[in-house]
């Protein structure tokens, strides 16, 4: 079980036909790749598709939300079937695995689906991650698969992650793909096109997001045209797509759960003292608060952002917002202790 983990994203664009069907032809492709790869790493399949299989047996379909939680319905078992069929020649069983927000935010109920993988990984299955449309709620639900499989690769400590698209990478002005990338900033963000597909929730904007966070955390991350000739492979040797340099992170495993798969609640605005505080790894006080931007409780996550807005960390409440707003002369009021603060 000394295998590195990789983590493979494969977007509903990149496996359905131009008519929005499964395109089993692809699928078959990927499943003679990863057989490949399975010899070498502990792996995980995150696929979107389930609602483009079930879609055609929703009488006029026309992607309300309840259609496509029902559509998710009849879709998953149909897209779990299909990729069992092209795994099954190279002796491979898949197994199902429908995520829900709540397991990333509560560290015991994601402790325990990490050991269920590990079992899973332990007999040779991979597991097909997905979210589970059926019952997510609009409000917590993921934003799309680049998140959940960011999520999964950070948790895990996964050594790369592959997100799988309908274009080969990153392209520059000129529509050439970008080899590497060393740093998602703004001008990066300004190549990305804004539209998504008619099936699909994500795009490039949503892939170089999570690709930050991923690279933040010291994880590899390789944006690829899945329909390339052998692309699952020579993405993982960096031969084709868009590759981005992960940065150097000695993050505890509790602190890259805190920083990527926490929930949320809050958001917190300081100034630059207080900034500058933790970034010299110091607990957050509440003489460094400008604003409390969104109200969060005891034992919660918030982020803290600048005066720019500007995200500067997230990090588990000491005390909560309305205590901080009660009383706003209480200076050493710690907001945060510093062992519960993560830098991004």
């Amino acid at each position: 079980m000394n295998k590195p983990i990789l983590v493979l994203k494969l977007g509903t664009a990149s496996i359905t036909t131009p008519k929005g069907e499964l395109d089993e032809g692809v699928i078959a492709d990927v499943a003679a790749q990863v057989a490949k790869l399975a010899k070498d790493y502990r792996l995980i399949l995150v696929s979107s598709g389930a609602v483009a299989a079930g879609k055609q047996y929703i009488k006029n379909y026309k992607g309300k939300i309840s259609e496509r939680k029902a559509a998710a319905a009849i879709g998953n078992p149909i897209l779990l079937n299909t990729y069992s069929k092209y795994f099954y020649p190279y002796g491979i069983q898949m197994a199902q695995s429908l995520c829900e927000r709540r397991h990333f935010s509560n560290r015991t109920q994601f402790l325990q689906l990490k050991d269920t993988y590990e079992e899973l990984w332990k007999n040779g299955v991979i597991p097909i991650a997905n979210e589970n449309d059926v019952v997510s709620d609009l409000e917590i639900k993921f934003s799309d698969n680049d998140e959940l499989a960011t999520l999964l690769g950070v948790g895990f400590g996964a050594s790369m992650i592959l997100l799988g698209t309908s274009v080969p990478g990153v392209l520059d002005k000129e529509g050439t793909v970008i080899d590497k990338i060393d740093s998602i900033n703004s001008d990066v963000f300004s190549l990305a096109n804004k539209k998504t597909s008619d099936l699909g929730l994500g795009g490039m904007v949503s892939k170089l997001t999570f690709a930050h966070l991923a690279s933040t955390m010291g994880i590899k991350v390789v944006i690829f045209g899945i329909r390339t000739v052998n692309g699952i492979l020579d993405a993982v040797q960096e031969k084709t797509g868009t590759s981005c340099t992960p940065k150097n992170a000695s993050i505890s495993a509790r602190n890259k759960w805190l920083a990527s798969g926490s929930l949320v609640t809050g958001r917190l605005m300081v100034d630059e003292g207080a900034c500058e505080a933790i970034r010299k790894r110091k607990s957050l006080l509440a003489v460094g608060v400008i604003n409390v931007v969104e109200q969060f409780g005891n034992g919660e996550i918030f982020e803290v952002i600048d005066a720019e807005k500007n995200i500067v960390a997230v990090a588990r409440a000491k005390a909560s917002s309305a205590a901080i707003l009660k009383d706003s002369k209480q200076h050493n009021l710690e907001i945060a202790n510093a062992s519960d603060i993560v830098i991004l």
